[in-house]
């Protein structure tokens, strides 16, 4: 990094994730977010953040591991930190598997 360029602090991108959260939570137009998210990632890290969501939905129906990783091409890793997030107490993942579970 050039000296002109300050690196920028733990607290600081901590806040910045927050206020897009903040942001985001405050819209209800899906197509808004869908490009939002469009314009914030690329199509590689679109590609990982939609499989690491169906990864938690293949965990929450029961489908393995082993399954999972040979359908979606990834790694157990992955999967298993997927699967300890979703067995967590007040876990995201589950709140919002519950969430979606509730508009369908």
């Amino acid at each position: 990094m050039s000296e002109n360029n300050e690196e920028l602090n733990p607290p600081d991108l901590e806040n910045a994730l927050k206020e897009m959260c903040n942001l985001l939570s405050k819209t209800n137009d899906a197509h808004f977010i869908y490009d939002f998210f469009g314009c914030l990632f690329t199509p590689a890290e679109l590609n990982d953040f939609a499989k690491r969501w169906l990864l938690v939905r293949e965990i929450d129906k029961g489908t393995t591991q082993r399954e999972i990783a040979k359908k979606f091409h990834i790694s157990l890793c992955k999967i298993t930190r997927g699967s300890r997030e979703l067995k967590k107490d007040a876990s995201a993942f589950r709140k919002l598997l519950d969430y979606a579970d509730k508009l369908e």
